[in-house]
């Protein structure tokens, strides 16, 4: 039993750190995707070199996001069929065809065009190079798309029946594709992203723009497109930050629909509660429902769950009684880590509202455009690079720190994005598929806790080096800032430009 369990763990540690890890670039690289091509679109339409050094400045650090990802998550696949060959041979017909649309459309459409994005800007007409990145930034929302389909499937089966071989079989890839749990964890999972993208703009830029001004920055371009950058960086963040707050709300409803214990886990609710309350902030042993402190707020879990203040929501011993009878002893026990899904679901809510908030207050701050005058620039000190406040006593010690909360804010969502999938994913233990398979049947049994250890070891370490080697990379280019390169000035659709040659060979054609 102990060697069981031990099988288990191990197993879940290894995935858990791979996924928590590859996840930190994938929100990043669908965000930048559209940014980048939008920031694009903008220097094709006005030919402003602002918009063209934007473009390059972020475009090269979502390549540097893309290849990260695509790096850390080929482990995932071997995992499928290392750790949890079990799980794989029972719902493979299943989960394994949209992880296959996902590699036959998905990828190889965005590993396609932007190939053609890098090595095209001097080779391509300007409309059609942009088209690629467009491409590019579908790619990615559909690789998005079918993943969480499958992922979905395990929190909401659907479209399926148990064969005669004892195996599950897809009946219907729509209603996979197209179930409410997959719509709205797509939803939530974007509108996250768009706010992951919208920090991290928020705060490279916040960054660029005040070295710059210490420096005495003088090209215009430069600083235009910085400024250009925190503005849309604001502006994506409030959007999207909301749109993850009323995603997140219609994820709940549908989540205690389908989980009614996660829900109640994540409020360590022990007994059926109406109306149910939302605890802000608790001290003491949430693990058993003994909390020293708390600050709560009447009626908000009710709302949550099922959108009426004054509805009930059942409790973990109520579930985990309802839960026994149904499924029997398939498990131990039915509830999951509670402290984890106390805590996990509020650092998500947390550090993705703050992100929010401050984004809401640069919009405000930045409304009438206070830059300074190119001549205070050589004195940062004197004359902020915004000016917070008339009171010019305290505006420079405002201004510093909305500077430094500024670039602290591009990591909140990243934090709150890997809360997230630990609150999804440990909250729907003892299931590796909701009602079907639990995770202890789901592991390889031929794999041992030494093999698993030791791979987890590799990993771990791996990764570890890859994290250096992501934020040596993104810190160089971060502040080395937008590149001095002028845009092309035409639309060569020759190698090397335009000629009157009309034997010179065609770009294409190499």
């Amino acid at each position: 039993m102990e060697l069981a369990l031990a099988h288990e763990t191990m197993a879940r540690w290894q995935f858990g750190v791979t996924t928590v890890y590859h996840f930190l670039f994938v929100p990043l690289t669908i965000s930048l995707s559209v940014l980048t091509a939008g920031l694009q679109t903008a220097w094709v339409r006005t030919g402003k070199a602002s918009y063209f050094k934007a473009t390059k400045f972020w475009g090269k650090l979502f390549l540097i996001n893309i290849a990260m990802g695509v790096v850390t998550g080929i482990v995932q696949e071997f995992q499928f069929g290392m750790n949890w060959s079990a799980y794989s041979r029972f719902v493979g017909d299943i989960f394994g065809a949209p992880l296959a649309m996902e590699a036959l459309i998905a990828f190889f459409f965005e590993s396609t065009f932007i190939g053609l994005w890098i090595f095209g800007w001097e080779r391509l007409p300007r409309k059609i190079h942009l088209a690629c990145i467009w491409m590019v930034s579908l790619g990615t929302v559909l690789s998005a798309y079918f993943i969480l389909a499958a992922n979905s499937w395990m929190q909401h089966p659907v479209g399926y029946r148990i064969g005669a071989n004892g195996r599950a079989q897809l009946t219907d890839i729509g209603r996979v594709l197209f179930q409410n749990t997959t719509l709205v964890v797509v939803f939530h999972t974007l509108t996250a992203a768009f706010l992951t993208g919208g920090a991290f703009m928020v705060g490279i830029a916040a960054y660029q723009l005040r070295r710059q001004a210490r420096l005495g920055e003088t090209s215009s371009d430069k600083i235009a497109s910085m400024r250009t950058s925190l503005r849309l960086g604001l502006v994506v963040t409030v959007v999207f930050g909301l749109g993850t707050a009323i995603s997140g709300d219609s994820l709940g409803k549908v989540m205690f629909e389908q989980q009614p214990m996660k829900m109640a886990a994540a409020e360590a609710l022990w007994d059926t509660a109406q109306p149910a309350p939302f605890s802000v902030f608790a001290y003491g042993n949430v693990s058993e429902g003994r909390n020293t402190i708390e600050i709560s707020i009447p009626g908000l879990l009710s709302f949550l769950a099922t959108g009426n203040f004054h509805d009930a929501v059942p409790g973990i011993n109520n579930v985990q009684a309802q839960e026994k009878a149904k499924y029997g002893d398939l498990a131990p026990t039915y509830e999951p880590n509670i402290p984890t899904a106390f805590w996990g679901f509020r650092w998500m809510i947390g550090f993705g509202m703050t992100s929010f908030a401050v984004a809401l207050a640069g919009l405000w701050l930045t409304r009438k455009r206070l830059w300074l005058a190119p001549e205070h620039r050589r004195a940062p000190d004197q004359m902020p690079l915004l000016m917070l406040t008339r009171n010019r006593e305290l505006g420079p010690f405002l201004s510093t720190w909305a500077w430094r909360i500024a670039v602290l804010t591009l990591g909140f969502p990243l934090i709150a994005n890997s809360w997230g999938w630990i609150f999804t994913e440990t909250g729907r233990q003892p299931w590796s598929v909701y009602g079907l398979m639990t995770t202890a049947d789901a592991v390889s049994p031929t794999v041992s806790v030494g093999e698993q250890l030791t791979s987890l070891i590799v990993f771990t370490l791996l990764y570890a080096v890859l994290a250096v080697v992501e934020v040596k990379l993104l810190v160089t280019y971060a502040k080395a800032g937008p590149t001095d390169e002028e845009p092309p000035s035409t639309d060569p659709t020759l190698r090397g430009g335009p000629s009157d040659d009309a034997d010179k060979p065609l770009a294409f054609a190499y």
